[in-house]
């Protein structure tokens, strides 16, 4: 959507996840220098990777992993814990486990069927701009590709591995708390809240609150304040009270994440664990390499790639998205699943570049398998998997999903945090 900062992009979404952010930023130079070669070591499992250094150890690191509990391929999971505002009772925090880790959205959304006993606990979300008491709930609706969110904003404290978010504006998805406003569901598809494998979302991408536009303007299908269960009001935000990112919220190691994963034996493997590290160049574990392929991303936290001819203008390098997904009508693939289906492995290449045109573009080699071929095995983690999506007709996409994730050190930084020479948002890797 071109009036909001589109948080969520869900195609297909029983086998074939897809999500994107689009969101407000600068928009500066792109500084790039391609290097292929993964920096996480050989181990048994690695044999594929490169370099002697272990894996980085501190306070600021938490694991993650992908593994077949979510019921598809490619799903970077990771456990928080979410407690009541303030608490210190074991009975007012609960550990949520299978949430997605999103480099592609902006915030916490937790299931409300995660968190059955605490949901009703957490505090509640009020103070829209537009309410003049200043004291009904605020919700959300989250549009998507395939469908929406819908839940209740609350405020919880989120604890991912040693570091808190304190005080974290959250959305309860499906809490059943109020009734979905007409203007939600005509965004069109199925309530995602129902999907399976997953428990909630942790997005982690360029930018600190998950609608630039709606502190200027009652958008909707976006925020609302809601006087009753059955009447919700489109409403302007204050960014304080927006849904935010939890990085943004540490009190050290908050201007940006890196994800490392393994490079991937031939053929994939059934589970690999990796590391979501906080804060880019505030220790030694999260320092940027001295030559790093860095793009600078727009105010919707995109760039360009070309391919075949098509330019992508809403390109984003997504941990959501569980495969390459872009359009390319010459690849076979599963009009219902809308995974790509070749008779042999294809080896593809794309360029990136800024979307303003600065820097110099980077030819990127990519490989796409038969999804169902590469899926008969027990393997959940697949590097050369793709899938048809095309975005919309004036916004189209190319998501660099987490097929391209293995074997890397991807940094997202989030605006305008300065790193070095460089300010954000920005990703690099």
């Amino acid at each position: 959507m071109n009036t909001m900062k589109q948080t969520l992009r869900l195609a297909a979404f029983v086998a074939l996840v897809t999500l994107a952010a689009c969101g407000g930023g600068s928009d500066s130079s792109s500084d790039v220098h391609w290097n292929a070669k993964p920096d996480w070591p050989i181990t048994p499992n690695n044999p594929n990777g490169s370099g002697t250094t272990a894996p980085a150890t501190g306070t600021n690191i938490m694991s993650v992993r992908v593994d077949p509990s979510s019921g598809t391929v490619n799903s970077l999971l990771a456990s928080i814990q979410v407690c009541v505002p303030g608490t210190q009772s074991p009975a007012q925090c609960v550990s949520v486990d299978n949430m997605l880790v999103d480099t592609g959205s902006t915030g916490v959304r937790i299931m409300a069927r995660a968190i059955p006993s605490l949901a009703p606990l957490l505090l509640t979300q009020v103070g829209a701009v537009d309410d003049t008491s200043g004291a009904f709930p605020i919700a959300e609706c989250m549009p998507f590709a395939s469908g929406y969110m819908w839940g209740s904003v609350k405020r919880a404290d989120i604890v991912m591995g040693s570091k808190t978010a304190s005080n974290l504006p959250i959305q309860v998805i499906s809490d059943g708390a109020f009734d979905t406003p007409g203007d939600c569901s005509a965004q069109g598809g199925p309530d995602l809240g129902r999907i399976g494998g997953i428990n909630g979302i942790i997005g982690i991408d360029n930018f600190t609150n998950d609608s630039a536009d709606a502190i200027k303007t009652a958008i909707p299908g976006n925020y609302y304040y809601c006087t009753a269960q059955n009447n919700c009001i489109s409403t302007r935000m204050l960014a304080s009270k927006e849904v935010t990112n939890p990085v943004s919220a540490f009190a050290a190691d908050n201007n940006g994440t890196v994800i490392r994963l393994p490079a991937l034996a031939a053929g994939g493997q059934t589970s690999v664990t990796g590391q979501l590290v906080f804060g880019v160049n505030t220790q030694q574990n999260n320092a940027m390499p001295a030559n790093p392929t860095v793009f600078a991303v727009d105010k919707y936290g995109t760039f360009t790639t070309q391919y075949q001819g098509q330019v992508f203008n809403r390109s984003a390098i997504d941990s959501g998205t569980n495969s390459y997904a872009f359009a390319d009508n010459a690849i076979p693939s599963d009009p219902n699943s809308l995974w790509y289906v070749p008779t042999s492995t294809l080896q593809l290449t794309a360029t990136m570049e800024a979307t303003n045109g600065s820097g110099t573009p980077v030819q990127m080699p990519f490989s796409v398998g038969n999804a169902y071929s590469l899926m008969a095995t027990p393997n959940a983690a697949l590097d050369n998997v793709g899938s048809y999506f095309a975005g919309t007709a004036n916004n189209r996409m190319f998501l660099w999903g987490l097929p391209f994730f293995y074997g890397r050190s991807v940094y997202t930084v989030i605006g305008p945090a300065r790193i070095g020479q460089r300010t954000g948002p920005f990703v690099a890797f």
